[in-house]
């Protein structure tokens, strides 16, 4: 029997029904229910920067849904996923607003971030500081995605023993940097909307 007298899952091949899954699912809400409401509240106000019209989303289904993951990450918890959708949603964005330009260079078939960011400066989409926050992000995003051992200064561990701050503490700051970012970036007045349409300007 579980906690209560309640039967528990004995074996991993049981059944659990639905009630069962309910309960797990109403728990895992309710452990870290006043930190979900934070990053919400956080999350609501960062986007208050973006249009009252909404935002352009060039880059198609994977922009939309790296942004939408992104927000449902952050509110939850999943820092690391956070980072590297945020990464991402930069990377789409940006590169397909390079190749929807009118008059601009055909992109390479596979367009390095770093060429991405140089091209956008060259055209003002972004500004040097907007560039460099974004090389900062990706910073996050390299040692999540591909193995530093823990001599690396980028290392999660290095970090941890270098700080003395919880694993947590750390990927907490990188996610909240990498949705600015991303909030930032939607809002800049390539992809910001203003709400107001053609029939709306005075003839």
């Amino acid at each position: 029997m579980g906690i209560g007298g309640e039967p528990h899952q004995t074996d991993i091949f049981d059944d659990i029904n639905d009630v069962d899954l309910l309960r797990l699912l109403l728990a895992d809400l309710h452990d870290d229910l006043p930190g979900r409401l934070a990053r919400f509240r956080q999350l609501t106000d960062l986007s208050a920067a973006l249009g009252p019209g909404g935002t352009l989303m060039p880059g198609g289904e994977t922009t939309y849904n790296a942004w939408s993951e992104a927000r449902t990450s952050f509110v939850h918890g999943n820092y690391i996923a956070t980072v590297m959708l945020c990464q991402g949603l930069a990377e789409h964005l940006l590169a397909a607003h390079l190749e929807l330009m009118l008059g601009g260079e055909p992109l390479p078939h596979r367009i390095k971030f770093k060429d991405t960011l140089e091209r956008c400066i060259f055209h003002q989409t972004i500004t040097e500081a907007d560039a460099a926050d974004l090389r900062r992000l990706m910073d996050f995003r390299n040692p999540l995605s591909h193995y530093r051992n823990i001599s690396d200064p980028q290392n999660l561990s290095r970090r941890v023993l270098n700080s003395q701050r919880a694993a947590g503490h750390h990927l907490l700051n990188d996610a909240s940097f990498a949705i600015s970012m991303a909030v930032r970036l939607l809002a800049l007045p390539s992809f910001r909307l203003s709400g107001r349409s053609i029939l709306d300007e005075d003839v």
